[in-house]
């Protein structure tokens, strides 16, 4: 249990090393699902878990000061504590929406406390014009200020929570698991209402609707072009065809013209020696 403990910190590690990677959404639940699945040996139950906490999380983006719930920690110990315990889906969102959100304390309390440092000393290598100096501070504040924490949190909770949340799921009464059964099959649309809630606003409508025409005329721009681009190719292939059709024919007709005038030169031979042969005959007979 202890390994598994270890791989799972690693795995919510990985979910939160976009000051490694960047933004390449390895945080969201169907990912961080199936890699628990996976060190856990039941990657179904995993990657559904996955897909059922990102309707739940699916409108959970950092964007500028707002901060979501911490998803990561939330799918990998939730999506664990439901394969360990054979319990059904609605455990996973009884222990993942509470721990993302307790867990968030914690990755506030290091971006106040731990990051700022590691921020100031990069300032001052900025100033110096070091610029990997700059970067090694950015590596080690992203890793001690918000990733080991993550990592520690996860790996402990899964070591020492397992007796404490089968313990707590064998007290919930059954209508609080019925109901639960019945806000899992909810999530699909709270999931979409939060996601609309970000994007239904009148001007992000007008904005998006602005830039949807201003690039559907660049593509149509683009399709034209490409398509006089195709419709040049085209036809120059078949001048290029016909040309080499008409040199092919000049060539035959060559070996044909030299053909006909071997042949006469053979045939006006042929004649000359036949009258020369005439003609030397006819001498020989008069001087005889």
């Amino acid at each position: 249990m202890l390994l598994q403990a270890i791989l799972l910190g690693l795995v919510a590690m990985l979910g939160n090393a976009e000051y490694l990677f960047g933004t390449s959404l390895l945080s969201r639940p169907l990912v961080m699902g199936t890699l628990t699945g996976i060190v856990l040996g039941d990657i179904q139950t995993g990657v559904t878990l996955g897909a059922t906490l990102e309707l739940a999380f699916m409108g959970a983006f950092s964007i500028g000061a707002s901060i979501p719930p911490e998803m990561i920690s939330g799918t990998v110990l939730g999506t664990a504590f439901t394969i360990t315990t054979g319990a059904g889906p609605e455990t996973a969102l009884t222990v993942g929406l509470p721990v993302a959100s307790l867990v968030l304390i914690a990755k506030n309390v290091g971006m106040v406390f731990i990051l700022p440092p590691f921020v100031h000393k990069a300032d001052t290598y900025a100033a110096e014009g070091n610029m990997a100096g700059v970067a090694r501070m950015h590596f080690l504040g992203g890793f001690f200020g918000v990733n080991l924490i993550i990592g520690v949190i996860v790996a402990c909770g899964y070591y020492a929570g397992g007796p404490a949340v089968q313990a707590l799921l064998n007290v919930i009464p059954e209508w609080i698991s019925n109901g639960l059964q019945i806000t899992m099959g909810l999530l699909p649309a709270i999931g979409f209402g939060l996601l609309l809630m970000m994007i239904m606003e009148l001007c992000l409508i007008t904005d998006e609707f602005l830039r949807t025409v201003f690039l559907m005329s660049i593509l149509l721009r683009c399709l034209m072009a490409g398509s006089y681009g195709f419709l040049y190719i085209v036809s120059s292939f078949l001048v290029i065809m016909k040309i080499l059709r008409l040199i092919r024919s000049l060539v035959l007709l060559e070996r044909t013209i030299s053909v006909l005038l071997r042949t006469l030169r053979l045939f006006l031979m042929r004649i000359w020696w036949m009258r020369f042969i005439c003609i030397s005959g006819t001498g020989s007979i008069l001087l005889m």
